[in-house]
């Protein structure tokens, strides 16, 4: 009986381009256009600077390209850096099952290696349309997910990552089950880097599992070996973490190499089956962030700002601001410490800021986030009126429904209340490309002149065309 990572790494090793549909080659090019922008974004953000710094300081020298700030680095370098950038905001990509996971932390990974390599365009595509399965499968695959038994979901992303540079590598099916090994078996993350007081790991954690994929690969191709029972083998995944695993995730459900479609030919019954139910592309089915903000608080900011827009409510008219969610909204974003956030890192995963900033602001964009702005007393002064109560209906729809009920009582005494099943950005209720235009513009624009941008954008949109990675390399490097 062959190992799970045998047959993921034989997966992975015989798709071809030829295999994807067109709805999940659409989906690469949007969700790459979204990754750039959020890279752009964090580009500019304090922690990215500092590891920056830190990777200048002692020579990493390469032929790979630093997002925004235009340094050549090596591929691991590189692939840390870009991600980095890409999760510093907290604003790229979502999916949420019974584990958590921003697919797009891995798309440095494929980056770095097409544009050393000189791929081309359809290799990006194929590698992002691999990551996004993987990782967004892997959310499935614990019940309950290992979020809930304490640890991070940069756990999983260990087990994604080499794929991801290992398939642009070309490395054999063995060597990718190596790597795949050598990646996980050390890149076990603690749940505390996203517990209380947060700090700046709260979205370093991820990309490390990246940058150690690249690694992982790169040993591998080298002949380096890694354990092969990672998951189901003794003191594997499974043995540390504790029972109760669906596998057919990642065994059964993957899309198969000779069928366009993604059929499994487990379960082939003639009709193409829609990817909820793990079959097809799952690229698909991820969600795009609308705000720059913790996942499970879009949908309570979404119907807070409803409410405040509705009814031209003012931060001085507000009394209360009630929060129905899901119990870990309750817990992990509206603890103690999220009602004084003392960090940027904190504050766009507390529940009370986020709701504060909306009714102060009414809005929440990365400027809610700014140093002077975290300190803002007016805004500061609005957390103190939200209530954030676990809901058990709500909990019982999760994580189908992201369901948020919002109740904001005014000081005359008026009540007034909006519900959403699922966040803005949700696959039930996309993003449009004018809105991804947006959000790409307001993060690239102070970076960046007009004619960049314009090129930028046609290069992602005309991916397939594409080829040398390199030529869309070069067009993500800052010119103002």
């Amino acid at each position: 009986m062959p190992t799970i990572t045998e047959q993921i790494a034989r997966w992975a090793c015989d798709l071809k381009y030829e295999h994807l549909t067109p709805d999940a080659i659409e989906a690469a090019k949007r969700f790459l256009f979204d990754t750039v922008g959020c890279a752009l974004g964090g580009y500019q953000v304090h922690d990215v600077k500092m590891f920056l710094e830190h990777y200048r300081e002692f020579g990493q020298p390469g032929p790979c390209t630093v997002i925004g700030a235009g340094d050549r680095m090596n591929p691991v370098a590189a692939a840390m850096l870009n991600a980095l950038m890409v999760r510093a905001m907290d604003y790229n990509d979502i999916y949420w099952k019974q584990d958590p996971a921003h697919p797009s932390d891995l798309i440095s990974a494929p980056l770095a290696i097409a544009e050393w390599k000189k791929l081309t365009g359809k290799d990006l595509i194929l590698a992002i349309v691999l990551g996004y399965d993987i990782t967004m499968r892997l959310c499935h695959i614990a019940v309950p997910g290992i979020r809930e038994r304490g640890w991070h979901h940069a756990t999983l992303m260990a087990f994604a990552a080499p794929l991801v540079a290992g398939k642009l590598l070309g490395l054999t099916p063995e060597q990718m089950q190596h790597a795949i090994g050598i990646a996980s078996c050390h890149c076990f993350t603690l749940g505390c880097a996203v517990a209380g007081k947060l700090t700046m790991m709260k979205n370093t954690v991820s990309p490390m599992s990246t940058r150690d994929g690249v690694e992982a690969a790169l040993l591998a191709q080298r002949g380096y070996t890694g354990p092969e029972g990672v998951i189901e083998g003794k003191e594997g995944l499974e043995h540390c973490l504790g029972e109760a695993w669906d596998y057919s995730w990642i065994t059964d459900k993957l899309p198969t190499s000779n069928c366009g479609t993604g059929v499994s030919p487990v379960r082939d019954t003639g009709a193409t089956p829609v990817p909820q139910e793990g079959h097809g592309w799952m690229i698909t089915q991820c969600g795009m962030k609308s705000y720059p903000i913790e996942a499970l608080m879009h949908s309570p900011v979404s119907a807070t700002l409803h409410i405040l827009r509705e009814q031209h409510l003012e931060a001085e008219d507000v009394k209360e601001v009630r929060i129905e969610s899901i119990a870990r909204a309750a817990d992990i974003l509206s603890d103690p410490a999220k009602y004084d956030p003392q960090s940027k890192e904190s504050a766009d995963h507390s529940l009370p800021y986020c709701i504060a900033a909306a009714v102060a602001e009414g809005r929440v964009t990365p400027l809610e986030f700014k140093e002077d702005k975290l300190w803002d007393a007016r805004l500061r002064a609005q957390m103190q009126k939200v209530k954030v109560v676990a809901n058990e209906e709500f909990e019982r729809a999760f994580p189908a429904k992201q369901c948020t009920r919002v109740t904001i009582t005014t000081n005359d005494g008026r009540q007034f209340t909006h519900a959403l099943d699922v966040p803005k950005g949700d696959p039930r209720d996309p993003m449009t490309i004018d809105e991804l235009e947006i959000k790409f513009n307001a993060l690239a624009e102070p970076v960046m002149s007009e004619g960049r941008l314009s090129d930028l954008k046609s290069a992602i949109f005309d991916l397939e065309h594409l080829a040398d990675a390199g030529n869309l390399m070069s067009l993500t490097v800052a010119d103002l």
